[in-house]
């Protein structure tokens, strides 16, 4: 069984684990942009630019527990 995960220690991950960093910018990148369907593809680029900080904190905990599901299911 493994630990939850609190917002420090996906935070740490993500700093820790390039592949991790990547896969979970993919993944929450994804779900921005199916929340967005009304923008062009060059309208989204410019418009993840200004919320990926935002977006890659808030979503750490969630993206770190769907990597994690991931991996455990391969």
């Amino acid at each position: 069984m493994s630990t939850p995960v609190n917002m420090h220690a996906a935070r740490t991950a993500l700093n820790r684990d390039p592949e991790l960093r990547q896969w979970a910018e993919q993944w929450l990148k994804g779900k921005e942009r199916a929340g967005e369907p009304a923008m062009t593809d060059e309208e989204f680029e410019k418009h993840w630019l200004y919320v990926r900080p935002e977006r890659m904190h808030e979503g750490a905990v969630e993206a770190v527990v769907a990597y994690r599901a991931r991996t455990e299911e391969h």
